[in-house]
């Protein structure tokens, strides 16, 4: 038995840092906004649990994810099952898109469906955030208004949209960031807007945009580039990913034929429910079926 599951990616609509707890975690505000183009993980029932990937640089050791997640689920269910595993890689490591935080996720529900292990939504997102603070979001596969660290999560319903997404061919490290001592850490707590358009306003921003551009001049002229097209561009997580909403898909097609060499990108469409969860539901009623 064969399982292909997505692991979409996101993009944080805005971000706010608005405080740090006694542990060095940042408090913060942010809404996800779940894409329909992501990364790919293959599973198969084996003795043991293997990781193959189609990236050369990507770790297959216990420093990925995917395996973390795996052993953890092993260790809270006592279950010894394994399984083959193959991660096929899109999405760009270090680039504020939750690459390896969906990967995580995806890993989780896939092998809980594969194992027959039925864990409830609640309990994997909790072992999720063991993981990584994002892993969470994928794991309900709802986009969110999310708080505290990210864990705090009140699915919302956004406007369907097309984004262009783009990599200046950096990694930027979320703890160089975020241990930056100029990082803006006392932005005021806002409130869920009525209208979640307000998000992409000038009311709303990425307190790390200021940081990263510091440290990676590149981001800064990425987030250039992009407004000449796109009032709206603005940089995801840590980066080192830019977005910027489209009028259509066309429009950022036209775009990536335009992108400066060592950049890449591509075109998503918003998803308010994960494609995660709607391939999950396929697999399970065939199997029922079965």
């Amino acid at each position: 038995m064969m399982l292909t599951l997505p692991a979409p990616a996101k993009i944080n609509l805005f971000l706010h840092i608005t405080g740090q707890r006694d542990n060095g975690y940042h408090e913060l505000q942010t809404v996800f906004a779940l894409l329909d183009y992501g990364d790919r993980l293959h599973f198969k029932p084996a003795g043991t649990l293997t990781l193959s990937c189609d990236q050369a640089d990507v770790p297959r050791d216990d420093s990925n994810l995917v395996l973390r997640a795996a052993a953890l689920l092993q260790q809270h269910t006592g279950c010894r099952r394994g399984a083959a595993i193959r991660l096929e890689k899109r999405l760009p490591m270090g680039g504020g898109v939750g690459g390896g935080s969906s990967d995580a996720a995806t890993a989780l529900l896939g092998l809980d469906a594969l194992w027959d292990l039925n864990l409830p939504i609640p309990t994997l997102a909790q072992l999720g955030l063991e993981l990584g603070a994002d892993v969470p979001v994928f794991v309900h596969g709802h986009s969110a208004w999310a708080e505290g660290v990210g864990e705090h999560l009140t699915p919302v319903s956004l406007p369907d949209a097309h984004f262009l997404v783009i990599h200046p061919g950096i990694h930027v490290s979320t703890a160089r960031i975020f241990g930056d001592r100029q990082l803006t850490r006392d932005t005021p707590i806002s409130k869920l807007p009525a209208s979640l358009e307000a998000v992409l306003t000038d009311s709303f921003h990425n307190d790390c945009e200021a940081v990263a551009t510091r440290h990676f001049p590149v981001i800064g002229e990425l987030l250039d580039w992009l407004r000449q097209y796109a009032g709206n561009a603005r940089m995801t997580g840590t980066g080192a990913c830019c977005f910027a909403r489209l009028t259509g898909a066309q429009q950022g097609q036209q775009l990536l034929q335009q992108l400066p060499q060592h950049w890449t990108g591509f075109v998503a469409r918003s998803r308010n429910t994960s494609p995660l969860h709607e391939a999950l539901a396929k697999f399970r009623a065939t199997k029922n079926s079965g």
